[in-house]
C-alpha cells in the first residue's frame, strides 16, 4: 500500500510554466478593474467566463469552493439530446440539445468524452410498449441526424450478451439509441484553462463575505481565500451571481428582502464495482416520466438517479439511506442481485438541480436556465443542464449585450462573431494519443502502463505528454498512485502546479478518479497533502 513516506519528494519549486502562487493571483484581482467579476464556479459560471474572455472583456471568476466543486461534479456524467423531453412534445429542445451534444463530443471535446450505447429494456407490464419505445429511440436518432446509428429494437438473448448483468425474466424486447457520456469534473476544469488561456483571471477556494456598492449599484465583491484568510476585494463594472444552489443566498446580499427565485432538487447517484463487462448502459423506465440509469463509466458502474424536492443547506447535501435504497432497487428491475450487492458500492454522491420556483412535480421540471437582475444591477443565472454548458455560455453573453446602458462598454467582439466550436485545450484523438505513451516512453526505464496511457489520453488528451515528461524525468513520479488505479503520482504534482488544486480532496475527487473507485485511503491522502504543500 502506498504510504506518505514513499511520496515522490518534488522539492519545492513549481514546474515551469506553473500557475501564478495564490498571493499573485489575488493581488492581480485586488488591483484590476475587470468588466465581468462572475462568482461561481461551477459549469455555468465557468462557461460565461470563457465566453466572455473570448469576446476580450476583462474577466475574473471566484468560487467559494473548488471549480466544479458541488452539483457540477454530482451529474449523471451524460452528454445526451434528452430521450424523455421527446414525451412532452419537446422535439425542438431535444434537437438543438443532440446539436450541443455532438458538438462537443466530436469537435471541441472528443478527447474528454466518448459514444455511449443505451439499452432500453421493455418488461412485460412495464408503463411503456416495445412499439412505443421503438418509434421513441427512432425518432430520436433522428433529431440527431442518425449520427450515432438509427434507433431500433434488439432481441433479449443479444442484448444479455453485452449486458451479462440484465434481468431477463419477462423482458420482451430492448430499444436502443446513442449518446455520450464524459468525465465532469475533468470536463469542467479544462473549460477553466480554456477561460484562463483566453484572459480570464481565476481563483478558487475565494468566499464572497460581502458585496462592493456605488451609489446603489453592485460594483465587486469582499473575499476571504480560505486557503490562506487572506481577506481582499475585486472591483468589476457587472456581477454575475452563478452560485447554483446558493444563487439566492447572495441576491440576498444585494438585497435583504430579495424573494426566492429557485428551488432545489436533489439528485443522489452510486459508485459500483463491476463483476461483469458492460458493452451499453441501461436506461431503464421506472414511471411514464422517470428512467433509471446504470453507466459504465471510469472502469466502475455508475447507478442513479434520484429526483426529489430539497430544502435544506446546499452545502449539506448528501446521499443518505433511503437514497441508497431507492437507487438499489429501481436498478433491481433490470439489473441482476449479484451487481447489487452493498459491499460492491465504493462511493455514493449527491448533486442540486436548480429549478426555476414554482409548484408541482421536479422531476417533471424543465431545465431551462433563468437570467434576473437585482435591485443593484446584479445579475443572477441559474438551471440548465450539462449538455449545453456552451449554449448557456454564449445565451448569458447575449444578455449581457443588450443590458440597458450597455454597463460592459461596447469595445469588445460580440459573442455571436467568436467561434462556434473552439475546442478545449487538449483536443487529440485519445487513441493516438494513448498510442504515443505507449511507444514514446523512456528509452532505458519501464514503459507506460496500457490502462495508465488511455487514462491519460481520456482526462487530459495530448496535455498527457506534458505528465509524461514529469514522469519520465522523475521516476518516482511514474509510479502509480494506488496498485488498483491507472493514475501516477505525476498527476497529483501536474494538478498542483497546472489545475489549482489546492486540497486532498481537489486530487482525489476531481483531478483523479481515486475517491469513486474507493480508493482514498488515509495513506494516500496524507501521501497527496504532503505534495500539495511541497511548492
Amino acid at each position: 500500500m502506498t504510504t506518505p513516506q514513499t511520496v515522490p519528494a518534488l522539492g519545492t519549486h513549481p514546474a515551469a510554466g506553473s500557475l501564478p502562487t495564490r498571493a499573485e493571483t489575488r493581488e492581480q484581482l485586488a488591483k484590476a478593474t475587470y468588466d465581468l467579476l462572475v462568482i461561481g464556479g461551477g459549469i455555468l459560471g465557468i462557461s460565461t467566463a470563457w465566453h466572455a474572455a473570448q469576446s476580450g472583456l476583462r474577466v475574473a471568476l471566484v468560487d467559494a469552493g473548488d471549480f466544479a466543486g458541488a452539483t457540477s461534479s454530482a451529474s449523471s456524467k451524460l452528454l445526451h439530446g434528452g430521450l424523455r423531453y421527446l414525451q412532452t412534445g419537446a422535439v425542438k429542445l431535444v434537437a438543438e440539445n443532440h446539436f450541443e451534444r455532438r458538438a462537443v463530443s466530436r469537435q471541441v471535446a472528443p478527447h474528454l468524452s466518448n459514444p455511449l450505447t443505451f439499452y432500453l429494456p421493455v418488461y412485460k407490464g412495464g408503463p411503456h410498449g416495445a412499439a412505443k419505445l421503438g418509434a421513441g429511440v427512432f425518432a430520436y436518432s433522428a433529431l440527431s441526424a442518425f449520427g450515432d446509428g438509427v434507433g431500433h429494437l434488439l432481441s433479449p438473448a443479444k442484448a444479455a450478451q453485452d449486458v451479462p448483468e440484465l434481468r431477463t425474466d419477462d423482458l420482451k424486447a430492448v430499444a436502443v439509441y446513442g449518446d455520450d457520456q464524459m468525465n465532469d469534473a475533468r470536463m469542467a476544469l479544462m473549460t477553466v484553462r480554456a477561460a484562463v488561456d483566453a484572459g480570464a483571471v481565476v481563483l478558487n477556494h475565494a468566499e464572497v463575505t460581502g458585496l462592493r456598492f456605488t451609489r446603489g449599484r453592485v460594483t465587486g465583491a469582499e473575499l476571504r481565500d480560505r486557503v490562506s484568510g487572506e481577506e481582499f476585494g475585486v472591483t468589476a463594472r457587472l456581477v454575475l451571481n452563478a452560485t447554483g444552489p446558493w444563487v439566492d443566498h447572495l441576491r440576498r446580499m444585494e438585497d435583504p428582502n430579495a424573494a426566492p427565485s429557485i428551488r432545489l432538487s436533489k439528485g443522489a447517484h452510486l459508485v459500483l464495482k463491476r463483476t461483469s463487462p458492460w458493452k451499453a448502459a441501461l436506461a431503464t423506465p421506472i414511471d411514464k416520466y422517470r428512467i433509471t440509469f446504470a453507466l459504465p463509466w471510469e472502469d466502475m458502474l455508475l447507478l442513479g438517479t434520484t429526483d426529489e424536492e430539497y430544502e435544506g443547506d446546499p452545502g449539506e447535501v448528501a446521499v443518505t439511506e433511503k437514497d441508497t435504497a431507492q437507487i438499489l432497487d429501481e436498478a433491481a428491475f433490470s439489473i441482476r442481485d449479484q451487481q447489487l450487492d452493498r459491499s460492491l458500492i465504493t462511493y455514493a454522491f449527491a448533486g442540486l438541480r436548480v429549478l426555476p420556483g414554482g409548484p408541482g412535480d421536479t422531476s417533471k421540471a424543465k431545465r431551462e436556465t433563468v437570467v434576473t437582475e437585482g435591485r443593484g444591477g446584479m445579475l443572477s443565472v441559474a438551471g440548465g443542464k450539462w449538455t449545453t454548458f456552451r449554449h448557456i455560455g454564449r445565451t448569458i453573453m447575449k444578455k449581457l449585450e443588450a443590458l440597458p446602458g450597455h454597463p460592459l462598454g461596447e469595445d469588445y467582439e460580440s459573442v455571436s462573431t467568436l467561434p462556434k466550436r473552439l475546442p478545449l485545450p487538449g483536443i487529440a484523438n485519445p487513441n493516438a494519443v494513448a498510442h504515443r505513451l505507449l511507444v514514446d516512453g523512456p528509452a532505458p526505464g519501464p514503459r507506460m502502463a496500457a490502462d495508465t496511457a488511455k487514462h491519460l489520453a481520456t482526462h487530459y488528451g495530448s496535455l498527457s505528454f506534458d505528465i509524461a515528461r514529469m514522469a519520465n524525468e522523475n521516476p518516482e513520479l511514474a509510479r502509480r498512485i494506488h496498485p488498483d488505479a491507472p493514475e501516477i503520482w505525476a498527476q497529483v504534482a501536474y494538478a498542483r502546479d497546472h489545475e489549482w488544486a489546492e486540497t486532498a480532496d481537489d486530487v482525489l475527487r476531481r483531478r483523479t478518479t481515486l475517491t469513486i473507485r474507493g480508493l482514498a485511503t488515509d495513506e494516500i491522502r496524507a501521501g497527496v497533502e504532503a505534495m500539495l504543500r511541497a511548492k
